[in-house]
């Protein structure tokens, strides 16, 4: 069974989240919910990234969807669902991430949050981010990222401090979708 996404009235939205320890990274119990985060964000067809307490866990970990490296998310096209499986990358996952550098230069970007539907506004995001964390199976890396996915870790990250991006939003407006 899928696990629900919670909503902005949850409290575990609002909680600073607990590091994992290195050697509990590989265990069964980190396993399974890096399984529920990838199914849960498979299961939201405009969903990009996850975070742990989006998913009623205060872990810090986020997941980010491969999906958004495909050569047709990339260009906007809308209609991800009918984007093969066997053509997207693996999900990303970061444990104990920490943003290490945030470009000076920012701009004001369109953004919503699986949490917080259906609305949109714009946040003030720096255009590159430099995130350290740790993989799945325990490895320490560093990522370089500008747009999206710089956007993605600055979200994600804010997710694990308790801060939504409505709290620092501007022209929050409600979006339905279109069904």
């Amino acid at each position: 069974m899928i696990k629900k996404i919670v909503q902005k009235e949850n409290k575990v939205l609002r909680q600073k989240t607990e590091d994992i320890p290195i050697k509990e990274i590989k265990t069964q119990k980190i396993k399974k919910i890096l399984k529920e985060m990838s199914e849960a964000l498979k299961s939201q067809n405009d969903g990009v990234a996850i975070a742990a307490p989006q998913i009623g866990y205060p872990l810090s970990i986020f997941v980010v969807s491969g999906k958004i490296f495909h050569k047709d998310f990339i260009r906007g096209k809308k209609d991800l669902e009918k984007i093969p499986e066997d053509e997207i990358q693996n999900d990303l996952v970061f444990i104990n991430p920490k943003i290490s550098k945030l470009s000076k230069e920012k701009e004001w970007l369109p953004e919503g949050c699986l949490s917080v539907r259906w609305l949109y506004g714009k946040t003030f995001r720096s255009v590159k981010a430099m995130i350290t964390a740790y993989d799945e199976n325990g490895k320490k890396f560093q990522r370089g990222a500008s747009g999206l996915l710089a956007q993605i870790f600055q979200h994600e990250t804010d997710h694990l401090k308790g801060i939504l991006f409505i709290d620092h939003a501007k022209d929050v407006k409600e979006e339905l979708p279109e069904n």
